[in-house]
């Protein structure tokens, strides 16, 4: 696809997976760019105690490190059962930042004695900031319960324990399907709409 005359956007993230899904939703609109394709190294920290405040400190790093407009998101599941654990720590819910295998087991651990429905809830705050104008912060959520085994070989995270509201695992569906309802898909549809009103 050709992307030199789209505006330029940096995701605050290397983060392959999440790359794949902003180019997918937003690849018609901008020209997406990595951090690392940016010439960013940097391990930014993320000490927010909510999504939207992470998301914010993502984003406001490249755009103040590159001049340039930059995109974030910080998400994570929700277990209601868990008093919304894993929340901002879903990343890193085992004690190690990634491990998707330690982080799903964890989960059903803590899951164990919990009976049915365990509902919960993916959770993606996005950060989008320009020089020049207001940050515009939006969240979007996608409900579903959480099951007792692993289900379906893709996706991520927490993927194949997450049932989406067409009955399979976001582990099973196809990333059309999983991009067309996610929780990313909506917050970055949110920030487009605020993009339009200010016009």
């Amino acid at each position: 696809m050709e992307t030199k005359n789209l505006p330029r956007l940096i995701v605050a993230s290397n983060n392959q997976n999440k790359l794949r899904e902003f180019k997918e939703i937003l690849g018609r609109r901008y020209e997406i760019v990595s951090m690392k394709e940016a010439g960013i190294e940097a391990d930014i920290e993320e000490n927010g105690t909510t999504f939207e405040e992470n998301a914010l400190i993502k984003a406001q790093y490249v755009m103040n490190f590159c001049s340039q407009a930059a995109i974030a998101d910080d998400s994570g599941l929700e277990v209601d059962a868990l008093d919304g654990a894993p929340g901002v720590y879903s990343a890193r819910y085992c004690g190690r930042h990634g491990d998707d295998e330690a982080n799903n087991d964890l989960l059903l651990k803590n899951l164990e004695n919990v009976p049915e429905p365990r509902t919960g809830r993916y959770v993606a705050a996005i950060a989008l900031v320009r020089p020049g104008h207001e940050p515009i912060v939006r969240r979007g959520t996608c409900d579903g319960e959480i099951l007792r085994e692993r289900r379906g070989k893709g996706g991520f995270g927490y993927d194949p324990l997450f049932v989406c509201e067409t009955g399979e695992t976001f582990a099973e569906v196809s990333a059309q399907t999983k991009n067309a309802i996610s929780h990313r898909r909506r917050g970055i549809e949110a920030v487009l709409r605020a993009l339009e009103e200010e016009e």
